[in-house]
């Protein structure tokens, strides 16, 4: 079907809504995706819902139940496809048809295999006019890391750094604190709560006594948003090959972690956190492999938060996506501690970035990058 360039227009005013109202589950839907979802009829907003956290009902029902009899003959915007398979809650497509919605706009196909268009077409099928493809790079801006592990098996890893004007992150004694800004380390936070999981190394842990954890004051959100974010923590974890780490140390003590490393079960801790046993080459962890288990686990986004020789490897086996970068207006000098560990001999070997966003945070500078070409799968 045709449409005018008044539809479309108003598709977009209203699509652009949903997606606004799915931003709202930033910090706890996974491992479901970010979703929106708005319901206009005769011109007007009747109703509108977001998904909170995965066993909780879905943004279509909340907008759904929010316009009750007015959604018959009503057109439904929704960020993704609606679902046609039973889950945690029944399938959102078969809603939409008993409450009489006439339209249904949708901003992208679901690539869970359990959708795959299948909830379009039941919805077409029942004589309900569909439409998809509204905003689509929005939509799919929201959701990087489900959309990954759906469509390669893999989460969307986000490496943080914090350096030097000079490129430094420590200094030779290892001393880091702070590099940034409050505005800075507040962005950090956010960058955690919104993570399915915070990844370290054993250097890092040893060196800094980090916890990684999400601090609800140092958030900067509405007490609403910090609520949320605090109900739904990342699962922190250690990559530490050779188990270095006492239990004592104030990463266990901050609460539940995963770790990933080369010792076999029966040298593992007796009690303590679930160990993962991925063997790499030369003794250490294999982190694509480590990837594909947290992605098997239903992981959809990964922060890491490491030391230099960690983040190079990740940025060595091109498993990164994008980089979180925060440059602070000070050197450090030049025995300071380098951003990456990164052995490289010629300039045409220097990976190539392509900048997508810079803005101040604070005093700081905060630089979103991404690999040119973009992370192997």
């Amino acid at each position: 079907m045709i449409q005018s360039t008044e539809q479309s227009i108003l598709d977009t005013h209203y699509m652009a809504r949903a997606i606004e109202l799915a931003r709202n589950g930033l910090y706890t839907t996974h491992p479901n995706p970010r979703v929106g979802c708005v319901i206009v009829r005769d011109g007007q907003i009747v109703g509108e819902g977001w998904h909170v956290r995965t066993g909780e009902l879905h943004a279509e029902v909340h907008a759904l139940r929010a316009a009750g009899e007015l959604a018959r003959g009503a057109t439904a915007y929704v960020t993704l496809e609606p679902c046609s398979h039973h889950g945690h809650t029944p399938p959102c497509a078969e809603g939409l048809i008993s409450a009489g919605v006439a339209r249904v706009v949708a901003a992208m196909q679901d690539p869970n295999p359990e959708v795959a268009g299948r909830g379009l077409k039941r919805l077409a099928d029942a004589g309900i006019e569909v439409r998809s493809g509204v905003l689509e790079a929005d939509a799919r801006a929201l959701n990087p890391g489900f959309l990954k592990r759906m469509e390669h098996g893999l989460p969307f890893v986000r490496v943080k750094m914090a350096m030097s004007l000079d490129g430094r992150t420590a200094m030779a004694n290892g001393e880091s604190q702070w590099i940034t800004g409050p505005e800075a380390r507040s962005a950090v936070q956010r960058l955690r709560a919104q993570a399915s999981v915070v990844l370290t190394g054993a250097d890092t842990v040893l060196a800094d006594g980090a916890r990684l954890t999400v601090r609800g004051p140092e958030l900067g959100l509405s007490p609403e948003l910090t609520a949320l974010a605090l109900s739904r923590p990342p699962l922190r974890v250690l990559i530490d090959g050779r188990l270095r780490v006492p239990l004592d140390a104030p990463f266990f003590k901050a609460g539940p972690a995963l770790v990933a490393t080369c010792v076999p079960p029966a040298e593992q801790y007796r009690t303590g956190p679930e160990c993962l046993v991925i063997h790499g080459a030369n003794g250490q962890v294999d982190l694509r492999k480590l990837l594909q288990a947290l992605a098997a686990r239903g992981v959809n986004e990964v922060l890491v938060e490491a030391g230099p020789r960690l983040a190079g490897a990740f940025a060595e086996q091109g498993l990164v996506d994008e980089y979180q970068i925060f440059v602070a207006a000070k050197f450090l000098g030049s025995t300071a501690r380098p951003l990456l560990e990164l052995p490289l001999t010629h300039m045409s070997e220097a990976p190539l970035l392509k900048i997508t966003d810079m803005r101040a945070v604070g005093d700081d500078w905060r630089v979103t990058a991404i690999p040119v070409p973009s992370a192997s799968v």
